[in-house]
């Protein structure tokens, strides 16, 4: 190397380096966007005219090297032209398994790539935007479970057979005068400086008989002849070797002599110092080329090399970022994986945005209200609310998945505080909310004393259920759920319930409200028309009673207070709560569509049918699914109730909690039941409490 004549000229090869925020962003795309879809990704790499040892021959990918946006793909191109960053384009094969990445053909790849360098430099493609001379190449395998990366580099260069020969190579300042050099350096930082040229990395440099120097783009090379003029074809080069030019001078050389059949060239090495063109970095070399037979034909591409070597040998890196990430970013990340791989194949059409953005009302926070937050979590809802008013007691860390033992210490923590405690610490990201509060009850009645404390948690709980787009009800007592379900119709809100027996449970979602009762629309709901597809509205929880809700609690033994139920119920139960608002989230008609039965075809949606309501039983291991219209008479979701809801208000409510025949006596119940006394029939004495017992 160095000086001597007829030395065979050699190159110092780039080296790769990679930002984090590439990686970041790869991991991005890949799980909001491409999916399985392994194609090829334009990217856009960056290196510099050599100002530090340390930044010697480094083409860099950054956070904006890859556009996180699947739009923007097609329409990727090299950012604006910054002196800073010569931006090159690259191509990036990220596969989906490690052993697709290890068996890549990269030869293949890479005679791909340099046939487009081959093609560029018969076509003039490279003569008018040179930066595809340095087209680079890059495989990868993103491991996300892991924040493993395994990835190696391509620089194609095409092969001179026979290999240029280096006549001499000597700093800038060494071959040129001092007055051609001061030009020349003078010339090259208004090249730098200007907008239009900063990140054109070859150039020709004309230096005149009076010394002084100009810089030309490579389509001025036929006004460049002929004028006795010294020609020196100009690269940025990023290497800081005395007597070594830099990568990219290889496929220059390759368009030299294949496009101007010149067989001596003369280059410059440009470097710079602190941003500054620098004379006694750069160096100006001399090499013979001898184009090779068959070069003027675009259909013979030469051989190609430029695989990156790394720690000597050729072979691939892999960088691992899981101690570098930020937990929270980690735990959300993980926390999404499964619902973006279920994506991938399974479910292209699930709206992951839309589920984060539901605000989720939970009444009750026990063994249901437990269970359905965190199946919530699960599917990636980010916003939920509790509501309850008990505290933690020793008896219920085992049964209710959000306490522990600790919740229970000095009387117990309120629930609805403990459990948004406990949720932020299984999810980080999670926008829980705590809210410890009674809900008013008919049948429970109240004095005149506790009148206005009453109807503030009358209007607490509209407003609650206003600001919320899907309601659970999941609380110990049947006529707990009344006034939630009367607001929930009222005001047009999916309303999801679950119910608790012995050793069987009910899953539910209520129809939506009446027509001429309705006071406003959920914004998850769709169209005005509450009725399905079918005409017929969907019943509530309370459509199929025939008396109006009362204290269930009282003169009742314990086991008849507490809800005894098999340890495996409430698990079940919350899961198909959860699957059925999102399947209702996902249909077309939202909570307007139809009640569907088990035996339906269930290819029309990707999440399978929408039942009305799911019925199981542990003992058969058996689930059934139906569908029941409203009732005219329901106490809860019926017209005359919801257009008296929102006649009369509070007054209304009070009359319904301290009169315990008002609902009947408003809904017709009470007509009904004595013309159904006037009947003479014979009822079955046993009566079945598994389907009127609910969570504690």
């Amino acid at each position: 190397m160095g000086e001597e004549k007829g030395a065979i000229l050699q190159f110092a090869p780039f080296q790769s380096h990679v930002d984090e925020g590439f990686w970041h962003r790869l991991s991005s795309l890949k799980l909001n966007k491409l999916g399985i879809d392994d194609s090829p990704i334009p990217i856009t790499g960056y290196y510099a005219p050599c100002s530090h040892a340390q930044l010697s021959n480094h083409l860099s990918l950054l956070s904006e090297s890859l556009l996180a946006e699947s739009s923007e793909l097609a329409t990727l191109q090299p950012s604006a032209s910054n002196r800073n960053k010569c931006s090159v384009p690259g191509t990036l094969h990220n596969t989906n398994t490690l052993e697709a990445y290890l068996n890549i053909d990269k030869q293949s790849l890479l005679s791909s790539e340099a046939k487009k360098i081959w093609d560029d430099i018969h076509s003039g493609k490279a003569v008018e935007d040179s930066t595809v001379l340095s087209r680079f190449l890059v495989i990868s395998f993103a491991d996300l479970k892991r924040w493993s990366f395994y990835y190696w580099f391509a620089f194609p260069a095409l092969v001179l057979e026979p290999a240029a020969t280096l006549i001499n190579i000597k700093p800038a300042l060494q071959w040129l005068s001092s007055v051609e050099a001061e030009s020349l350096s003078t010339a090259c930082n208004e090249w730098r400086n200007s907008s239009s040229t900063a990140d054109v990395p070859f150039f020709l440099v004309n230096i005149a008989s009076d010394s002084s120097a100009r810089i030309r783009h490579l389509k001025d090379w036929e006004t460049c002849q002929g004028h006795g003029d010294k020609l020196l074809y100009g690269f940025y080069d990023p290497c800081h070797f005395p007597n070594n030019p830099g990568w990219p001078l290889r496929n220059f050389l390759a368009l030299i002599s294949t496009r101007w059949n010149v067989e001596r060239v003369q280059f410059l090495c440009y470097r710079e110092n602190r941003g500054f063109a620098d004379m006694s970095l750069s160096l100006v070399g001399e090499a013979d080329i001898s184009v090779p037979p068959g070069w003027k034909d675009n259909r013979h591409v030469p051989n190609a090399v430029g695989w990156e070597f790394s720690m000597g040998k050729k072979g691939s890196k892999c960088v691992n970022l899981s101690k570098a990430m930020d937990p929270l970013r980690l735990a959300v990340s993980a926390a999404d994986l499964n619902l973006k791989l279920m994506r991938w194949r399974a479910l292209p059409s699930l709206d992951l945005s839309m589920l984060a953005s539901t605000k989720c009302l939970l009444l009750g926070a026990g063994t249901l209200g437990c269970q359905v937050s965190r199946m919530l979590m699960a599917w990636g809802f980010r916003k939920i609310t509790l509501l309850d008013s008990g505290k933690v007691a020793m008896s219920n860390p085992l049964r209710q998945s959000l306490y522990t033992l600790d919740d229970c210490a000095n009387g117990g923590e309120f629930k609805a505080n403990a459990a948004v405690k406990h949720l932020k610490e299984i999810h980080p990201a999670v926008e829980a909310e705590g809210v410890v509060m009674s809900i008013p009850m008919p049948g429970h009645p109240v004095t005149t004393q506790e009148e206005d404390g009453v109807v503030n948690d009358c209007r607490n709980l509209h407003e609650l259920i206003d600001s919320h787009d899907v309601v659970f009800l999941l609380t110990d007592t049947r006529e707990s759920r009344w006034l939630p379900t009367l607001i929930c119709a009222a005001l047009n809100k999916v309303t999801i319930t679950a119910a608790l027996g012995f050793d069987s449970y009910l899953v539910m979602r209520h129809g939506a409200g009446p027509v001429n009762a309705q006071s406003g629309l959920s914004s998850v709901t769709s169209g005005t028309s509450p009725s399905n597809s079918e005409g017929m509205r969907l019943g509530c929880y309370f459509c199929n009673d025939v008396v109006a809700p009362i204290d269930s609690t009282a003169n009742r033994t314990l086991d008849q207070q507490c809800t005894v139920t098999r340890p495996g119920l409430a698990p079940i139960a919350s899961a198909l709560a959860v699957e059925l608002l999102v399947g209702v989230l996902h249909h077309p008609l939202r909570m307007r569509a139809a009640g569907e039965h088990a035996n339906a075809d269930s290819s029309e949606h990707p999440l399978g049918i929408l039942p009305h309501q799911i019925r199981g039983s542990l003992p058969q291991y058996s689930q059934i699914t139906l569908v029941g219209s409203s009732s005219r008479s329901c106490t809860a979701c019926s017209e005359t109730v919801v257009e008296e809801y929102n006649t009369r208000g509070m007054e209304f409510l009070l009359q319904a909690i301290n009169h315990p025949t008002y609902l009947e006596d408003l809904t017709g119940l009470t007509d009904l039941m004595k013309s159904a006394c006037s009947f003479q029939l014979e009822w079955d004495n046993e009566v079945d409490d598994g389907e009127d017992c609910v969570e504690i």
